[in-house]
């Protein structure tokens, strides 16, 4: 527990990329060129087997003095002890991570793969890296002064959920903030159906129109759409007034919170950053019906719904796959240039599911 978080980041960069500063280069050189007449004479009274075996010895002494040192912990500092075992396996989690993110990258070179065209795994594993990795940089950049890091552990325990990333919370705390973001989530969904009612008051097609408003009003009173009743809209979303950036300004801002982007930014920059997020789980959509959802375990059944704007932590494993199920249908005939229909969809089909339809 007593690593910094600079020492760690600087471990995982020299890990991920494979960093050696110019300081151990030089010393390796000059051991390697003052020790050579010795080597030999090393080598005539220490085999490899014996350097192996002491090696191991000392590896075998630190795993034992650790092993007691965490017991120690969990006897006599059990709310410590949670503390240290989720930062230490955090950092575990982290680093294999950063490494499967590194073959998925070296593959994406090697054989000149595009994003969209990754399995649905890889896709999801770059995604959530990249968000991991934004969410982590301030607490990075706050240990990089001396002794800082003692502030940082203060500000680990107080504001978990708003600065750590996931590999660092409790198995509780995963569900506990997960359930606090969609809840943060949820507050803005009225607004958008508002938002969404209020730009089909000024289509001018009247068949769209009055499809439009029935269903806002249905979703309004508490009923879960059917499919095909946003599917019949599809032709209002990929112009104005409803495409991404078509809409306006207060109605980008109530989107962002699905993301969970921040809403403070000029509006073209969030317009810019929702088509983008957008075009992603679009692109993850059509990997997941390549992949299929049989081949999904529950962890992950449940991460897809949550992504896609489900309370996934209150469902049963068949609510999830019925919903992802109709959420795959859905998508797959969306074009790209409809991809606003999906961000709204995210209010659309979560709004009121699990509750039964009534006519």
């Amino acid at each position: 527990m007593a690593l910094s978080c600079a020492t760690v980041c600087r471990r995982f960069f020299v890990d991920l990329y494979g960093i050696r500063t110019n300081r151990v280069t030089v010393i390796y050189s000059s051991f390697t060129a003052t020790s050579g007449a010795r080597l030999p004479l090393y080598r005539h009274y220490s085999s490899p087997k014996s350097r192996l075996g002491i090696g191991l010895q000392i590896v075998s002494r630190l795993q034992g003095a650790n092993a007691k040192y965490e017991q120690f912990l969990q006897r006599y500092f059990p709310r410590f002890y949670v503390l240290y075992h989720t930062f230490t396996k955090g950092i575990q989690l982290l680093f294999q991570d950063a490494k499967e993110v590194t073959v998925i990258k070296t593959r994406m070179l090697t054989n000149s793969v595009e994003v969209q065209d990754l399995p649905y795994r890889d896709m999801e594993k770059l995604r959530q890296f990249r968000r991991d990795m934004i969410k982590a940089i301030p607490l990075l950049l706050i240990s990089i002064p001396p002794f800082a890091n003692y502030l940082v552990f203060v500000l680990m325990y107080l504001f978990p959920r708003q600065l750590l990333i996931r590999h660092f919370w409790t198995p509780q705390q995963q569900t506990e903030f997960q359930g606090l973001n969609h809840s943060h989530r949820a507050q803005h969904h009225w607004a958008v159906l508002k938002g969404l009612e209020s730009a089909g008051s000024h289509v001018k097609d009247g068949r769209l129109k009055i499809s439009l408003l029935d269903l806002c009003n249905k979703v309004q009173s508490g009923v879960h759409p059917n499919i095909s009743d946003i599917q019949a809209i599809r032709g209002l979303f990929s112009g104005a007034p409803l495409s991404i950036k078509r809409i306006n300004a207060n109605q980008m801002r109530q989107l962002c919170p699905l993301f969970f982007l921040t809403p403070r930014l000029p509006t073209p920059m969030i317009g810019t950053r929702l088509n983008s997020h957008a075009i992603e789980l679009l692109q993850l959509d059509r990997a997941l019906s390549r992949h299929g959802l049989h081949q999904l375990d529950d962890s992950e059944l449940r991460q897809a719904c949550y992504v896609r704007g489900l309370d996934s932590g209150s469902l049963s494993i068949n609510q999830c796959q019925e919903w992802l199920s109709q959420w795959l249908q859905f998508s797959s005939h969306l074009k790209g240039s409809e991809v606003s229909l999906l961000v709204h969809s995210m209010v659309l089909l979560s709004a009121n599911y699990p509750k039964p339809s009534h006519h």
